[in-house]
């Protein structure tokens, strides 16, 4: 029993992260957090929380692999739960928001839009992974998305109820067939090859850095008194 108790294998424990490689992984939690909550509005009918948990997520979303290559700290399980915060927050949460504001009221078909466009959106970012792990990467790559990225689609999807808080008298906004016709089209978006210009490699010429910059200003004083 002695010499089965010493060459008895042991558990290998797991290894300490840094911290820099667990900072990304927070970030992108605080996104999938935003889109489930973004849910939860919904479900209670408080419209302007739940579109703000959204934008909130596509923040997150936009800061986490900036974080990972400032920080050097890109894993490959930041990148698949980057994966599944997209699909959550841009995918169902703008889906069930479209449900709960109109499409419930479309009989039959409401349902099936919702889900085309989370379907979409599960079909764009299995294909994004895919092509991530293809070498060499095409060049255009560098300046564009294949198809529409989650941010935006999630924002197309809900444009509808946006538009209708400054303008309730639209009420075509929340027509059935309107909205139906809008998740089908922007599902098609985001499976389709169509590119789509990315600002990752845009450089800002010196001359427009204070224009630039004085327009900033402008934005965030309009989004702060008007938002």
């Amino acid at each position: 029993m002695g010499n089965f108790k010493k060459f008895q294998p042991t558990r290998p424990r797991l290894a300490g992260l840094p911290f820099r490689k667990i900072v990304p992984n927070i970030v992108t939690m605080l996104a999938l957090c935003s889109g489930v909550t973004s849910i939860r509005y919904a479900i209670q009918d408080d419209w302007i929380k739940a579109v703000v948990c959204i934008f909130l997520a596509a923040l997150f979303d936009g800061l986490d692999g900036r974080v990972a290559r400032m920080l050097k700290g890109s894993t490959k399980f930041g990148a698949e739960l980057d994966s599944l915060s997209d699909f959550v927050s841009f995918g169902v949460a703008p889906a069930v928001l479209m449900y709960q504001w109109t499409l419930y009221d479309f009989p039959r078909f409401g349902w099936f839009f919702c889900l085309l466009f989370a379907c979409g959106m599960a079909m764009r970012l299995a294909r994004f992974n895919t092509m991530l792990d293809e070498e060499p990467q095409p060049e255009y790559w560098h300046h564009f998305f294949v198809g529409v990225p989650a941010p935006a689609a999630a924002a197309l999807g809900i444009t509808p109820i946006m538009v209708s808080f400054d303008n309730p008298d639209l009420l075509w906004l929340r027509d059935n067939y309107y909205c139906a016709a809008l998740m089908c089209i922007v599902a098609l978006l985001m499976v389709s090859r169509i590119p789509t210009i990315s600002t990752k490699k845009w450089r800002v010429p010196g001359y427009m850095f204070i224009p630039m910059m004085l327009l900033v200003a402008a934005f965030a004083s309009f989004i702060l008194s008007a938002p």
